[in-house]
């Protein structure tokens, strides 16, 4: 049998302090962290803000991967965004002093999946189907609608990225 350590995270088993109906967001988010950490090794540095064929760059993804988190579990809270995370949206995709290189944007995206984490520890079941509004719209969702797009959307951009760096890992050989 393969040794658990070396499963997906999903097939790991439980979480211990994450609620039954949560599993899978806590999942999710814990696989997109070790994705995205394996991409680090050998991360053409000097290729963070290219963008191959005009897509997104790898640091795009890394910076909107943290910030979209951060904001869809601040409506989740039934929360407004705060006017430092309007500004790190407005940045998104643009090189920022002190946060320019592959591995200090996974340290805060990873910073950003364990607050997640806490978070999602901390809801309770019975708060799931409650109501909570999207944007400045104030567009309806729920707590687990929320939840579910934050897992969801950091894996689709995690394969995004995955794809970005083969192209960029190719383009500097």
């Amino acid at each position: 049998m393969t040794p658990a350590e070396t499963r997906e995270v999903w097939l790991r088993g439980p979480l211990p302090d994450v609620p039954p109906l949560l599993q899978p967001v806590a999942h999710a988010l814990l696989q997109a962290r070790e994705e995205v950490q394996a991409l680090a090794n050998g991360f053409p540095e000097k290729k963070l803000w290219d963008r191959p064929a005009g897509i997104a760059s790898a640091g795009f993804h890394l910076q909107h991967l943290t910030g979209v988190l951060d904001r869809l579990l601040t409506y989740a809270r039934a929360e407004t965004l705060t006017a430092a995370q309007l500004e790190w949206l407005a940045n998104e995709g643009k090189p920022q002093p002190g946060a320019d290189s592959f591995a200090t944007l996974f340290q805060l995206f990873s910073q950003q999946v364990d607050r997640a984490l806490r978070q999602v520890g901390h809801t309770a079941q019975e708060t799931l189907t409650e109501v909570r509004g999207v944007g400045r719209a104030q567009i309806p969702s729920t707590v687990l609608g929320l939840l579910f797009h934050a897992a969801e959307h950091t894996q689709r951009h995690v394969g995004q990225l995955i794809v970005t760096v083969a192209i960029l890992r190719t383009a500097a050989e």
